[in-house]
């Protein structure tokens, strides 16, 4: 029973959310659930788990909802944000990292995603995110990339690439305000 709301009902529901609004939450949670339910399955491959991490994140959602800004974030991504780090919290805590599964793998997990007006909007977006990753460096790039679409920890990622996690941390920085700059309008 999936719930279909613009971001601005989204950011209104998570207001009232923050009130206590018991009908908010459920509004929310049947709009956003499929979505990160598929954020925690991606990134922890086991379907129980990410349940348990599912409910986790609805918890943190419910104490937390006066904290979200629209000004800073869209209200999907908020969520998703807190669907990421709870899952990759949830695998740190329970087996290596390097077990996550590839994308590829859990391309056929079903989200209740959106309609296909709302894909023409979002292939946009994604054209110019993708136009404004190729004006990183690559490196840069690349841990971006690896840390936010695939839900690899910076220590990983600096593992990988043989540098400290200090020089890590800095080159997605620098890359995250580049990119911030070039999708401004």
């Amino acid at each position: 029973m999936a719930t279909t709301l613009t971001r601005d009902d989204l950011a209104l529901a998570l207001a009232r959310v923050a009130e206590g609004d018991r009908a908010a939450f459920r509004q929310v949670y049947q709009a956003t659930s499929a979505k990160l339910f598929g954020v925690c399955l991606r990134i922890l491959r086991d379907r129980q788990i990410a349940e348990d991490v599912l409910q986790d994140v609805y918890v943190t959602v419910w104490s937390r909802a006066g904290g979200f800004d629209a000004a800073r974030a869209s209200p999907i991504t908020w969520l998703a944000t807190i669907a990421r780090n709870r899952a990759i919290d949830r695998l740190r805590q329970a087996r290596p990292l390097r077990d996550a599964a590839p994308v590829e793998v859990l391309a056929e997990v079903p989200d209740g995603g959106p309609g296909p007006e709302a894909e023409v909007v979002g292939a946009g977006e994604r054209r110019r995110l993708e136009s404004c990753l190729e004006q990183l460096e690559d490196r840069a790039a690349s841990a971006i990339r690896t840390a936010f679409f695939d839900g690899v920890t910076y220590d990983a990622l600096a593992a990988r690439a043989g540098v400290p996690i200090g020089t890590m941390k800095s080159w997605i920085r620098r890359g995250l305000q580049r990119l911030k700059t070039c999708l401004e309008p």
